[in-house]
């Protein structure tokens, strides 16, 4: 080794060159810049024009094939990126440096698309992590047309041994950063799933948390509501010219409703087979709460890391707990309120009514000490009033007593009757009598509300009434409906 005037050994031109690379690509903890300054390095050390670095699936083929030298258009044309077949499944296969004076001579070369530029030299080194294979080195076309020597084969093995040691350092430094972004945004849709929230604002910010945090394309908190319908609580999707528009995106979701069932019903992410897009359904495990899953896609295929699924899952977790705990406030407030609401409906009962009830006793009886007719008139009339406010206390209670839940008698008048309010110009009264909540068919519904909608636009029509009153009457074996108006 040649020494300076001092006596101190001179590195010689390509060690130092190999040792300039290995402090390259050892500058940054990004894994993508990495393995960019694996690649720029490994082109410098070799006067390589052509440069790729092909990351091992765990299938066994490429998952990912980073470039140097082809320019975006050229990228273009030559339209997907390489599976890993031909020669560069030869090194893959054969994890060994393997150089060539032409390409074009060995048995495997083949599968080169269109608008690839023309390559001849060749050399291709793998690049373990612990002696595991991570990915292989690909130069081509080393410069003014000379083959690949001995040297850059030992330089480029040397330069592969180091890259492994700074990939590793790169990939857990990755793994440590996302784990941090997932915890943040458990924390942030915590905080920001306090209750009181609207169930529609919490299902949207864990979709955009959701989404933000794991680069998908598309993002929605889905609940299955039949066999082959998917209903879409909440969806974020990436900001883009391919942005879908909601009808697609429900119809396209609908079409994974079997997987949605088994995400919900088996509490596992489910990983639907997918050519050209990668899914996840993540199971939603509320105990209070609807049942759903978080719909995750990707377009394009994309293999996620086993690390990955799992912190998408303890987000959804995370999430499910924050929504038992909402709805958890919520029915504590709807119970109160329930609560308060059988109390006024009990006093109403007991102290209003009773005695609305004795005062009309009381005046019926001072009917026979009257000693005129219309006196006696209007103590009648009186009576008949009494007896009519009490009825409408009586529907009042029943109001208090039964939260509507959509599915009754009682719920279609009364959303019939708010119907044609704007068109009456009034709000009609309801009076109901008999059984409180009588079991109804669903035939004898569709009937009687036919009927009352017949009856109500006939008073928007024709009567030019200020009031009418709905009267349902509901006993063991029939039911009454009554409409009067004033008109």
């Amino acid at each position: 080794m040649p020494h300076t005037s001092e006596g101190v050994a001179e590195v010689p031109p390509k060690v130092r060159a190999l040792l300039d690379a290995v402090m390259a690509i050892s500058s940054d903890l990004d894994l993508h810049s990495v393995l960019d300054r694996i690649i720029v390095s490994a082109c410098e050390l070799t006067d390589a024009r052509y440069g790729a670095l092909g990351v091992l699936g765990r299938d066994g083929g490429l998952a990912d094939f980073i470039t140097h030298g082809i320019s975006e258009e050229q990228r273009r044309q030559i339209g997907s990126l390489p599976t890993g077949h031909g020669i560069l499944g030869r090194v893959i296969d054969h994890p060994e440096p393997l150089r060539l004076v032409r390409l074009q001579d060995h048995p495997q070369s083949y599968g080169f698309p269109s608008h690839h530029p023309p390559m001849s030299t060749f050399l291709g080194v793998p690049v373990r992590i612990r002696g595991t294979v991570f990915g292989n080195l690909y130069l081509t076309e080393k410069a003014d047309g000379a083959p690949f020597t001995a040297d850059d084969v030992w330089m480029l093995d040397a330069l592969s041994a180091a890259a492994g040691s700074v990939i590793e350092k790169a990939r857990v430094y990755a793994q440590s950063e996302l784990r941090r972004h997932w915890l943040e945004a458990s924390a942030q849709i915590t905080e920001l799933l306090q209750p009181p929230v609207l169930p529609a604002d919490a299902l949207a910010q864990i979709a955009a948390h959701a989404r933000r945090v794991s680069g998908a394309d598309l993002v929605a908190v889905v609940h299955g509501t039949g066999v082959s319908e998917v209903n879409v609580g909440a969806m974020e999707q990436a900001a883009g010219d391919d942005t879908m528009h909601p009808v697609a995106v429900q119809r396209m979701i609908s079409s994974f409703a079997s997987y949605v069932g088994d995400a919900a019903r088996t509490g596992e992410v489910v990983m639907p087979p997918r050519a050209k897009q990668t899914v996840l359904l993540v199971p939603l495990r509320s105990q209070l709460a609807d049942h759903g899953a978080l719909f995750v896609l990707y377009d394009g295929h994309r293999e996620l890391e086993p690390e990955e699924v799992e912190l998408l899952a303890a987000f959804a977790d995370q999430a499910s707990l924050a929504l038992d705990r909402a709805q958890a406030v919520s029915d504590r407030a709807a119970l109160a309120v329930l609560t308060d609401r059988d109390r006024i409906a009990r006093d109403l009962h007991d102290l209003v009514i009773q005695r609305l009830f004795a005062t009309g006793l009381q005046l019926q009886a001072t009917t026979r000490f009257a000693t005129t007719p219309e006196l006696r008139d209007r103590i009648d009339r009186s009576v008949t009033d009494l007896d009519l406010t009490i009825r409408d206390i009586r529907s009042t209670i029943f109001e208090l007593h039964h939260q509507h839940s959509g599915d009754s008698l009682h719920d279609d008048v009364s959303s019939l009757v708010a119907e044609y309010t704007p068109t009456l110009g009034f709000a009609p009264v309801i009076r109901t009598f008999g059984l409180a909540d009588p079991a109804v068919t669903g035939e004898i519904r569709q009937q009687l509300s036919a009927v009352l909608r017949e009856a109500l636009s006939n008073v928007a029509r024709h009567a030019h009434a200020r009031g009418t009153v709905v009267e349902l009457t509901t006993g063991p074996v029939e039911i009454v409906m009554r409409v009067t108006d004033d008109g």
